[in-house]
């Protein structure tokens, strides 16, 4: 799962007992050679879903850890793009990939914005969300975005029930919750918690109005359904 640039078992373990901002400190200069970090792949294929929804002026894109949706904002926005996250280590990485980007360092439960943007974006962050604050990392982001603004972000499929990915994501997130329950500080990070009816409700309930454009890209299961949906929630 991960080259040899990327951490050791020993700093790898060393993280996993961290607190989630201390731990992404730690693991900074290594994300980007590690499995974590979000693909090319499925970065590009966001790019070219987006295209067809703009245009658009300023982006933002929310918990940005080193910068690999900034690369996104810069492809679909045409004014400025802003990174936030409560990383340091991780805003560094992400300044000297992109530095002409406004990089802030920020709790996303507590975004520090007026209503600017027209659209934001998030990749790979939603797990460290319990459920309970998820309306209110919805909630931030719709205060962040103009009226009509776009909240946008990938949401795969759910692995078939009883397949490997199922049992590793379910064993994943028991082990965490058995490493919370004995260990302080917490890790936040869960696998299983983001489910798209609950998404759908939350973010409705903070305001937006909610479709679902499939990630043509990415193709499609055997029963014809897109392997990657692209949630698209609109500021009212």
């Amino acid at each position: 799962m991960f080259t040899p640039q990327g951490p050791s078992l020993r700093e790898l373990t060393v993280q996993a007992l961290s607190s989630v901002e201390h731990g992404y400190d730690l693991l900074a200069s290594k994300f980007d050679a590690t499995p974590f970090r979000t693909s090319d792949r499925l970065l590009t294929a966001v790019a070219h879903t987006l295209e067809t929804l703009g245009p658009f002026d300023s982006g933002l894109d929310v918990c940005c850890g080193t910068g690999a949706g900034l690369g996104v904002l810069r492809s679909v926005c045409a004014g400025r793009i802003t990174g936030v996250d409560f990383s340091t280590g991780m805003l560094t990485r992400a300044r000297n990939a992109h530095p002409t980007a406004d990089l802030v360092r920020a709790d996303a439960l507590a975004l520090p914005f007026a209503p600017v943007f027209d659209l934001a974006v998030s990749f790979g962050a939603f797990g460290h969300f319990l459920p309970a604050d998820q309306r209110t990392l919805f909630a931030q982001v719709h205060a962040a975005l103009r009226p009509g603004g776009t909240f946008a972000f990938p949401l795969p499929a759910p692995p078939p029930v009883g397949s490997r990915l199922y049992w590793t994501l379910w064993g994943f997130d028991a082990a965490m919750r058995v490493r919370n329950a004995v260990w302080h500080p917490p890790f936040v990070m869960y696998y299983r918690t983001f489910r798209l009816a609950d998404v759908r409700a939350r973010l409705e309930d903070s305001g937006f109005e909610v479709s679902l454009a499939p990630i043509e890209p990415l193709g499609r299961r055997e029963d014809g359904s897109p392997r990657c949906r692209l949630v698209v929630a609109r500021k009212r």
